[in-house]
């Protein structure tokens, strides 16, 4: 039996008499064991988690790289979208600028231009998704309604080119009518009246304005719009002093309200040439110039005939 025990002595003191204790040699190799196997399992366990933590730092670096490149891309792709945006603006320019040269030169139902079937447009910029769940999918959305403008822009720019080059070729078979069209600003000021219906500043009622009121400074230069010949110079009814000019072509400008005239009746103008000074004469209640554009007698929105933004 006693080989079954370990004896351990334990001695209290220098004359202090021993105390024998015996212990069970299956417990202290059971013990043993254990504390072996606890070791073990500690190590394997810190094996384990030492991995994940220095995959989860690795994972947190790619995803911060992920971060920098998906700002440097979004930086790129915005930039891209506004130069988008800058050339869908000035085509819509261009687009404008062509209308009022078909106005003026009465091309506006050519078939090119009825043909043109225009239309772009689309919100631009990214999603503010989880970067790991949407980066993907904001890319490919975004480049798709990219290049799907960029197609429509394309088509529109060759649009525009041929309908430019059908102008091109009437403005070279008609010189005399463009010099003698209508076209820049006749005074650069504020439009405080456009063309139509509008409440009379005299009686409060509803009357037709044919013509744009054009604020500017006393004294002022007014400038002839187009080539043309002066048929009247001096004052007329409600215009006051009043120049106008016949240019060919069933086209007249009359330019009402003025201070000073610096034409006579017969002189020949030119396009920029100045006519006469901004005045306050006439039906008036301040200094400005009254502008008219007439085709064969009708009155015609001056803006029709600005080119000039």
């Amino acid at each position: 039996m006693d080989k079954d025990f370990y004896t351990l002595m334990i001695f209290s003191g220098a004359t202090g008499s021993p105390r024998k204790t015996r212990i069970s040699k299956r417990l202290v190799k059971c013990t043993l064991a254990l504390s072996i196997s606890a070791l073990i399992a500690f190590g394997g366990f810190s094996y384990y988690f030492s991995q994940k933590y220095i995959q989860l730092t690795a994972d947190q670096d790619q995803l911060a790289e992920l971060r920098r490149e998906s700002k440097l891309q979004k930086v790129q792709v915005e930039k891209f979208a506004k130069q988008v945006r800058n050339f869908e603006d000035e085509m819509a320019r261009l687009e404008r600028f062509e209308k009022k040269l078909r106005v003026i030169t009465a091309l506006e139902n050519s078939p090119v231009s009825s043909e043109k079937v225009w239309g772009v447009g689309g919100p631009y910029g990214l999603a503010n998704a989880s970067i790991t769940t949407s980066l993907k999918r904001d890319a490919h959305s975004l480049a798709k309604r990219l290049s799907g403008n960029l197609g429509n822009l394309a088509n529109q720019a060759k649009a525009q080119a041929i309908s430019f080059q059908e102008l091109d070729e009437f403005f070279k078979s008609q010189k005399s009518l463009l010099s003698s069209t209508p076209s820049i600003w006749p005074l650069r000021g504020w439009v405080t009246s456009g063309f139509g219906f509008r409440k009379s500043p005299f009686t409060g009622l509803q009357e037709k304005h044919e013509g744009w009121d054009i604020a500017a400074r006393f004294g002022s230069p007014v400038r002839a719009t187009a080539d043309g010949i002066v048929v009247v110079s001096g004052r007329e009814y409600g215009y006051g002093k009043m120049v106008e000019i016949d240019h060919g072509y069933g086209l007249i400008t009359r330019y009402g309200h003025n201070s000073k005239h610096l034409v006579k009746v017969g002189d020949r103008v030119k396009r920029g040439q100045q006519i006469a000074e901004v005045g306050n004469t006439g039906r008036s209640t301040g200094p400005h110039l009254h502008y008219e554009v007439l085709l064969r007698g009708v009155p015609l929105n001056p803006k029709n005939y600005i080119l000039e933004e």
